[in-house]
């Protein structure tokens, strides 16, 4: 009997961060960028800042944390009873702002003195920032599909692009063609249905939101 069974793949845990900046007189406009075309991963695909949770979001100092509404609808995501939903939720909002902060260069959080910080915060927080994670709202959840050569369980959290301390943001080796773009013109590029969906649940939270 053969024992080359194919090999299970766990779902690695991720934050992707909508921004939407919203203008007087204007149509609400999304930041998205293009994944360079050498990635295993939806390679030239656009996408939402974002990606997996590293040890250091765990422990990375914030100016502000979660609003507790949103911390306890992301802990209930929490894919195994032995996961701490809370000390989860926390993380996955912390990635969310390390990863938009380095694929971007835009920062979601507060001018503060200089620190050394761990992992991939240093270059956030030795500029002189902490994280907010305040303005953070968890709205939709993707879990990449069996038979995938790497699979994320992606949470979706959405922020207004006024919490940011600037809005131009930078290419990076992770994502060009960086650029805020209306929902229409998301709709026309060329994305995968996920964020075909998560940019459904947007459009209907602007539109509560009048």
């Amino acid at each position: 009997m053969s024992t080359n069974l194919p090999r299970r793949i766990v779902p690695r845990d991720a934050a992707s961060l909508v921004l939407v900046r919203r203008e007087s007189g204007g149509p609400a406009r999304i930041l998205m960028g293009r994944r360079a075309g050498g990635h295993i991963f939806m390679p030239g695909k656009w996408v939402f800042p974002g990606g997996r949770i590293e040890p250091a979001d765990y422990h990375a100092e914030a100016a502000a944390g979660l609003l507790h509404a949103e911390a306890e609808a992301l802990a209930q995501t929490a894919r195994l009873a032995r996961q701490n939903g809370e000390r989860l939720a926390r993380a996955l909002a912390m990635a969310a702002v390390r990863e938009t902060f380095e694929e971007t260069g835009l920062v979601l959080g507060r001018k503060a003195a200089p620190a050394r910080a761990p992992g991939g915060w240093r270059p956030f927080m030795e500029r002189g920032y902490r994280p907010d994670l305040s303005p953070l709202r968890y709205i939709a959840r993707a879990i990449t599909p069996a038979g995938h050569v790497r699979r994320f369980d992606a949470r979706f959290l959405m922020a207004d692009a006024d919490a940011l301390l600037s809005f131009e943001p930078e290419d990076s080796h992770e994502l060009g063609d960086l650029g805020w773009f209306t929902l229409a013109e998301c709709h026309a590029l060329d994305i995968i249905d996920v964020t075909q969906h998560v940019l459904g649940v947007v459009e209907n939270i602007i539109a509560k939101d009048g």
